[in-house]
Protein backbone atom coordinates (compact mmCIF):
# COMPACT_ATOMS: atom_id res chain seq x y z
CA UNK A 1 0.00 0.00 0.00
CA UNK A 2 1.51 3.67 -0.62
CA UNK A 3 1.36 5.91 2.01
CA UNK A 4 -0.96 8.19 0.30
CA UNK A 5 -3.48 5.78 0.72
CA UNK A 6 -2.86 4.99 3.98
CA UNK A 7 -3.57 8.61 4.55
CA UNK A 8 -7.19 8.49 2.47
CA UNK A 9 -7.92 5.60 4.53
CA UNK A 10 -6.53 7.13 7.77
CA UNK A 11 -9.73 9.18 7.50
CA UNK A 12 -12.46 6.68 6.09
CA UNK A 13 -11.64 3.58 8.77
CA UNK A 14 -12.92 5.36 11.28
CA UNK A 15 -16.12 6.09 9.72
CA UNK A 16 -16.39 2.78 8.33
CA UNK A 17 -15.82 1.50 12.02
CA UNK A 18 -18.73 3.95 12.85
CA UNK A 19 -20.90 2.10 10.71
CA UNK A 20 -19.73 -0.89 11.95
CA UNK A 21 -20.70 0.19 15.50
CA UNK A 22 -23.78 1.18 14.41
CA UNK A 23 -25.11 -1.98 12.76
CA UNK A 24 -23.50 -4.01 15.84
CA UNK A 25 -25.83 -2.03 18.14
CA UNK A 26 -27.75 -4.54 19.54
CA UNK A 27 -24.66 -7.10 20.14
CA UNK A 28 -22.53 -4.77 22.95
CA UNK A 29 -19.79 -7.10 22.37
CA UNK A 30 -19.61 -6.96 18.92
CA UNK A 31 -19.92 -3.49 18.35
CA UNK A 32 -17.16 -2.66 20.98
CA UNK A 33 -15.46 -5.44 19.05
CA UNK A 34 -15.29 -3.18 16.48
CA UNK A 35 -14.16 -0.24 18.27
CA UNK A 36 -11.11 -1.67 19.31
CA UNK A 37 -10.35 -3.29 15.57
CA UNK A 38 -10.66 0.05 14.13
CA UNK A 39 -8.30 1.62 16.99
CA UNK A 40 -5.66 -1.24 16.08
CA UNK A 41 -6.14 -0.69 12.37
CA UNK A 42 -5.46 3.01 12.76
CA UNK A 43 -2.52 2.61 14.69
CA UNK A 44 -0.63 0.53 11.96
CA UNK A 45 -1.67 3.17 8.93
CA UNK A 46 -0.91 6.06 11.28
CA UNK A 47 2.95 4.37 12.34
CA UNK A 48 2.94 3.27 8.13
CA UNK A 49 2.74 7.18 7.01
CA UNK A 50 4.92 8.06 10.00
CA UNK A 51 7.30 6.00 8.54
CA UNK A 52 7.21 7.10 5.26
CA UNK A 53 7.57 10.50 6.52
CA UNK A 54 10.38 9.86 8.85
CA UNK A 55 12.10 8.43 5.74
CA UNK A 56 11.82 11.96 4.15
CA UNK A 57 8.73 11.43 1.99
CA UNK A 58 6.04 14.06 1.93
CA UNK A 59 3.26 11.73 0.53
CA UNK A 60 -0.27 12.52 -0.27
CA UNK A 61 -3.79 12.66 -1.45
CA UNK A 62 -6.32 14.45 -3.66
CA UNK A 63 -9.81 14.02 -3.03
CA UNK A 64 -11.66 16.77 -5.25
CA UNK A 65 -11.55 20.34 -5.98
CA UNK A 66 -14.58 22.20 -4.68
CA UNK A 67 -14.32 25.30 -6.69
CA UNK A 68 -10.77 26.94 -8.11
CA UNK A 69 -7.90 26.92 -5.94
CA UNK A 70 -9.76 25.29 -3.42
CA UNK A 71 -9.07 21.46 -2.98
CA UNK A 72 -9.77 19.26 -0.54
CA UNK A 73 -6.62 17.75 -0.51
CA UNK A 74 -4.00 15.10 2.33
CA UNK A 75 -0.57 15.51 2.81
CA UNK A 76 1.53 14.06 5.65
CA UNK A 77 4.27 16.40 7.05
CA UNK A 78 6.71 15.58 10.04
CA UNK A 79 4.00 17.69 12.53
CA UNK A 80 0.68 15.87 10.98
CA UNK A 81 2.23 12.36 10.64
CA UNK A 82 3.18 12.88 14.78
CA UNK A 83 -0.45 13.90 15.39
CA UNK A 84 -1.88 11.29 13.63
CA UNK A 85 -0.03 9.01 15.74
CA UNK A 86 -1.07 10.47 18.95
CA UNK A 87 -4.17 10.64 18.58
CA UNK A 88 -4.93 7.04 17.10
CA UNK A 89 -2.92 5.75 19.92
CA UNK A 90 -4.55 7.56 22.67
CA UNK A 91 -7.75 7.07 20.91
CA UNK A 92 -7.76 3.39 21.14
CA UNK A 93 -6.47 3.71 24.90
CA UNK A 94 -9.73 5.77 25.52
CA UNK A 95 -12.09 3.32 24.22
CA UNK A 96 -10.55 0.71 26.46
CA UNK A 97 -11.07 2.76 29.68
CA UNK A 98 -15.17 3.81 28.11
CA UNK A 99 -15.76 0.27 27.44
CA UNK A 100 -15.83 -0.20 31.28
CA UNK A 101 -16.69 3.02 32.13
CA UNK A 102 -19.65 2.57 30.18
CA UNK A 103 -20.76 -0.44 31.09
CA UNK A 104 -20.20 -0.14 34.87
CA UNK A 105 -22.06 3.02 34.92
CA UNK A 106 -25.39 1.97 32.95
CA UNK A 107 -24.54 4.46 30.68
CA UNK A 108 -27.60 5.03 27.88
CA UNK A 109 -27.30 5.57 24.10
CA UNK A 110 -23.93 3.57 24.12
CA UNK A 111 -24.15 3.03 20.34
CA UNK A 112 -24.18 6.94 19.41
CA UNK A 113 -21.70 7.76 22.00
CA UNK A 114 -19.44 5.29 20.51
CA UNK A 115 -20.47 6.26 17.13
CA UNK A 116 -19.92 9.50 17.87
CA UNK A 117 -16.20 9.09 19.15
CA UNK A 118 -15.50 7.76 15.93
CA UNK A 119 -16.49 10.32 13.26
CA UNK A 120 -14.41 12.53 15.91
CA UNK A 121 -11.19 10.58 15.78
CA UNK A 122 -12.07 10.60 11.84
CA UNK A 123 -12.17 14.37 11.86
CA UNK A 124 -8.74 14.24 13.98
CA UNK A 125 -6.96 12.75 10.81
CA UNK A 126 -7.84 14.97 8.45
CA UNK A 127 -6.96 17.90 11.10
CA UNK A 128 -3.67 15.83 10.90
CA UNK A 129 -3.10 15.44 7.18
CA UNK A 130 -4.57 18.44 6.19
CA UNK A 131 -2.74 19.64 2.71
CA UNK A 132 -4.92 23.43 3.00
CA UNK A 133 -6.16 25.76 5.71
CA UNK A 134 -9.86 24.70 3.56
CA UNK A 135 -9.34 21.07 4.22
CA UNK A 136 -8.46 22.09 8.14
CA UNK A 137 -11.46 24.44 8.09
CA UNK A 138 -13.87 21.45 6.99
CA UNK A 139 -12.76 18.76 9.40
CA UNK A 140 -11.92 21.28 12.23
CA UNK A 141 -15.93 21.53 12.00
CA UNK A 142 -16.71 18.27 11.64
CA UNK A 143 -14.82 17.47 15.25
CA UNK A 144 -16.58 20.51 16.95
CA UNK A 145 -20.26 19.13 15.53
CA UNK A 146 -19.04 14.93 16.45
CA UNK A 147 -18.11 16.15 19.59
CA UNK A 148 -21.23 18.03 20.61
CA UNK A 149 -23.25 15.05 21.77
CA UNK A 150 -20.71 13.74 23.65
CA UNK A 151 -20.67 16.64 26.01
CA UNK A 152 -24.37 16.63 26.27
CA UNK A 153 -24.51 12.71 26.51
CA UNK A 154 -26.08 13.11 30.12
CA UNK A 155 -28.95 15.08 29.20
CA UNK A 156 -29.06 17.15 31.62
CA UNK A 157 -29.80 20.86 32.40
CA UNK A 158 -26.15 20.82 33.27
CA UNK A 159 -24.76 19.08 30.21
CA UNK A 160 -27.23 21.15 28.07
CA UNK A 161 -26.02 24.23 29.53
CA UNK A 162 -22.56 23.07 29.15
CA UNK A 163 -22.93 21.83 25.16
CA UNK A 164 -24.34 25.30 24.44
CA UNK A 165 -21.30 27.19 25.74
CA UNK A 166 -19.25 24.41 24.35
CA UNK A 167 -20.81 25.09 20.51
CA UNK A 168 -21.81 28.81 20.81
CA UNK A 169 -17.96 29.75 21.82
CA UNK A 170 -16.18 26.79 19.43
CA UNK A 171 -18.42 28.31 16.37
CA UNK A 172 -18.54 31.77 16.57
CA UNK A 173 -14.61 31.59 16.88
CA UNK A 174 -14.09 29.36 13.73
CA UNK A 175 -16.80 30.90 12.02
CA UNK A 176 -16.45 34.66 13.15
CA UNK A 177 -12.54 34.57 13.08
CA UNK A 178 -11.13 31.41 11.46
CA UNK A 179 -13.21 31.64 8.26
CA UNK A 180 -12.41 35.29 7.54
CA UNK A 181 -8.82 34.27 8.47
CA UNK A 182 -8.68 31.79 5.87
CA UNK A 183 -10.30 33.75 3.30
CA UNK A 184 -8.03 36.63 3.70
CA UNK A 185 -5.33 34.23 3.54
CA UNK A 186 -6.53 33.12 -0.13
CA UNK A 187 -7.34 36.85 -1.28
CA UNK A 188 -3.58 37.78 -0.34
CA UNK A 189 -1.58 34.78 -1.51
CA UNK A 190 -4.04 33.32 -3.44
CA UNK A 191 -3.92 29.89 -2.13
CA UNK A 192 -4.17 27.85 0.96
CA UNK A 193 -1.70 25.50 0.52
CA UNK A 194 0.74 24.95 3.62
CA UNK A 195 3.97 25.18 2.32
CA UNK A 196 7.46 24.79 3.66
CA UNK A 197 8.87 28.80 4.24
CA UNK A 198 5.18 29.60 4.41
CA UNK A 199 2.47 31.23 2.01
CA UNK A 200 2.89 35.28 3.52
CA UNK A 201 6.09 36.20 3.53
CA UNK A 202 6.72 37.81 -0.10
CA UNK A 203 3.00 39.11 -0.09
CA UNK A 204 3.05 40.98 3.23
CA UNK A 205 6.70 41.55 3.76
CA UNK A 206 5.94 45.53 3.64
CA UNK A 207 2.26 45.41 4.76
CA UNK A 208 2.82 47.09 8.56
CA UNK A 209 0.37 45.60 10.79
CA UNK A 210 -1.71 43.36 9.09
CA UNK A 211 0.85 40.33 9.57
CA UNK A 212 0.30 40.65 13.09
CA UNK A 213 -3.97 41.35 12.90
CA UNK A 214 -3.92 37.97 10.66
CA UNK A 215 -2.36 36.23 13.33
CA UNK A 216 -4.46 37.28 15.60
CA UNK A 217 -7.16 36.21 13.81
CA UNK A 218 -5.73 32.62 13.40
CA UNK A 219 -4.58 32.77 17.11
CA UNK A 220 -8.62 33.63 18.47
CA UNK A 221 -9.95 31.67 15.95
CA UNK A 222 -8.76 28.74 16.67
CA UNK A 223 -10.83 28.41 19.50
CA UNK A 224 -9.67 24.85 20.66
CA UNK A 225 -6.36 25.83 21.81
CA UNK A 226 -8.58 27.18 24.62
CA UNK A 227 -6.21 30.31 24.61
CA UNK A 228 -7.55 32.89 26.78
CA UNK A 229 -9.86 34.53 27.04
CA UNK A 230 -11.46 32.17 24.06
CA UNK A 231 -11.05 29.50 26.77
CA UNK A 232 -14.94 29.54 28.73
CA UNK A 233 -15.38 26.33 26.56
CA UNK A 234 -13.51 23.62 28.13
CA UNK A 235 -14.59 24.05 31.98
CA UNK A 236 -18.05 24.08 30.74
CA UNK A 237 -17.72 20.57 28.87
CA UNK A 238 -16.21 19.27 32.27
CA UNK A 239 -20.10 18.24 32.46
CA UNK A 240 -19.55 15.52 30.21
CA UNK A 241 -18.47 11.57 30.89
CA UNK A 242 -15.33 11.08 32.27
CA UNK A 243 -14.34 9.32 28.89
CA UNK A 244 -15.08 12.50 26.91
CA UNK A 245 -13.13 14.67 29.30
CA UNK A 246 -9.86 12.44 28.45
CA UNK A 247 -11.23 12.78 24.66
CA UNK A 248 -11.24 16.53 24.56
CA UNK A 249 -8.23 17.11 27.41
CA UNK A 250 -5.79 14.56 25.52
CA UNK A 251 -6.57 12.56 22.15
CA UNK A 252 -8.23 15.21 19.78
CA UNK A 253 -10.10 17.95 20.62
CA UNK A 254 -7.78 20.86 21.97
CA UNK A 255 -4.72 18.85 20.92
CA UNK A 256 -6.35 19.75 17.66
CA UNK A 257 -6.48 23.39 18.02
CA UNK A 258 -2.64 23.83 19.29
CA UNK A 259 -1.51 21.63 16.83
CA UNK A 260 -3.38 23.74 14.01
CA UNK A 261 -1.60 26.86 15.35
CA UNK A 262 1.55 25.63 15.38
CA UNK A 263 0.89 24.41 11.88
CA UNK A 264 -0.38 27.81 10.96
CA UNK A 265 2.38 29.71 12.01
CA UNK A 266 5.64 27.04 10.25
CA UNK A 267 3.47 26.81 6.71
CA UNK A 268 1.23 29.23 6.25
CA UNK A 269 3.51 32.27 8.21
CA UNK A 270 6.78 30.83 8.41
CA UNK A 271 8.90 30.92 10.95
CA UNK A 272 11.42 33.51 9.83
CA UNK A 273 8.60 35.69 8.49
CA UNK A 274 7.06 35.72 12.11
CA UNK A 275 10.21 36.43 13.30
CA UNK A 276 11.40 39.45 11.42
CA UNK A 277 7.91 40.43 10.85
CA UNK A 278 7.08 40.57 14.65
CA UNK A 279 3.38 39.59 13.96
CA UNK A 280 3.58 36.67 16.70
CA UNK A 281 4.97 38.96 19.72
CA UNK A 282 1.56 40.63 20.61
CA UNK A 283 -0.01 36.34 20.73
CA UNK A 284 3.33 35.61 23.00
CA UNK A 285 2.88 37.57 25.85
CA UNK A 286 -0.99 37.15 25.66
CA UNK A 287 -0.18 32.81 26.06
CA UNK A 288 2.62 33.86 28.31
CA UNK A 289 -0.42 36.06 30.74
CA UNK A 290 -2.60 32.65 29.66
CA UNK A 291 0.08 30.01 31.33
CA UNK A 292 -0.12 32.15 34.49
CA UNK A 293 -3.66 32.82 35.23
CA UNK A 294 -5.31 29.79 34.44
CA UNK A 295 -2.41 28.24 36.50
CA UNK A 296 -3.50 30.36 39.39
CA UNK A 297 -7.36 29.70 38.95
CA UNK A 298 -6.58 25.94 38.46
CA UNK A 299 -4.95 25.85 42.52
CA UNK A 300 -7.96 27.53 43.55
CA UNK A 301 -10.32 25.39 41.86
CA UNK A 302 -11.83 22.29 44.84
CA UNK A 303 -13.28 20.28 41.89
CA UNK A 304 -10.96 17.74 39.91
CA UNK A 305 -12.40 18.21 36.79
CA UNK A 306 -12.34 22.18 37.02
CA UNK A 307 -8.78 22.27 38.46
CA UNK A 308 -8.05 19.48 35.39
CA UNK A 309 -9.69 21.84 32.73
CA UNK A 310 -7.80 25.52 33.65
CA UNK A 311 -4.84 23.15 34.16
CA UNK A 312 -5.12 22.36 30.41
CA UNK A 313 -5.53 25.65 29.55
CA UNK A 314 -2.40 26.94 31.11
CA UNK A 315 -0.54 23.99 29.42
CA UNK A 316 -2.19 24.43 25.92
CA UNK A 317 -0.66 28.01 26.32
CA UNK A 318 2.61 26.46 26.54
CA UNK A 319 2.08 25.17 23.15
CA UNK A 320 0.96 28.32 21.77
CA UNK A 321 3.64 30.27 23.37
CA UNK A 322 6.61 27.88 21.21
CA UNK A 323 4.77 28.55 18.25
CA UNK A 324 4.80 32.64 18.69
CA UNK A 325 8.42 32.75 19.74
CA UNK A 326 9.05 32.06 15.72
CA UNK A 327 11.80 29.63 16.00
CA UNK A 328 12.58 26.44 14.78
CA UNK A 329 13.31 24.87 18.86
CA UNK A 330 10.40 26.48 19.93
CA UNK A 331 8.32 24.83 17.51
CA UNK A 332 9.83 21.67 18.73
CA UNK A 333 9.29 22.35 21.91
CA UNK A 334 5.29 22.75 20.98
CA UNK A 335 4.99 19.65 19.43
CA UNK A 336 6.93 17.84 22.10
CA UNK A 337 4.62 19.63 24.74
CA UNK A 338 1.54 18.00 22.85
CA UNK A 339 2.74 14.70 23.41
CA UNK A 340 3.60 15.21 26.58
CA UNK A 341 0.92 17.15 27.74
CA UNK A 342 -1.66 14.03 26.24
CA UNK A 343 0.18 11.39 27.99
CA UNK A 344 0.09 12.61 31.28
CA UNK A 345 -3.62 14.08 30.88
CA UNK A 346 -4.46 10.49 29.77
CA UNK A 347 -3.19 8.71 32.58
CA UNK A 348 -5.21 11.49 35.01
Amino acid sequence: MAPGDAIALTVALPLAGMIAIWLLGRAPNLREAATLLTGAALIALTLWVFLAVGDGGRPGYFVFTVTGGLPIEFMAEPLGAMFAVLASVLWSVNSLYSIGYMRGNNEKNQTRFYMCFAIAISAAMGIAYAANLFTLFIFYEVLTLSTFPLVTHKGDDAARRGGRVYLGVLMATSIGLLLPAIVWVYSIAGTTDFKPGGVLAVPLADAGALPAILMGLFAFGVGKAALMPVHPWLPNAMVAPTPVSAFLHAVAVVKAGVFSVLKIAVYIFGIDFLQQSGAATPYLWIAAASILLASAIAMRKDNLKARLAYSTISQLAYVTLGAMLATRMGVMGGAMQIAAHAAGKMTL
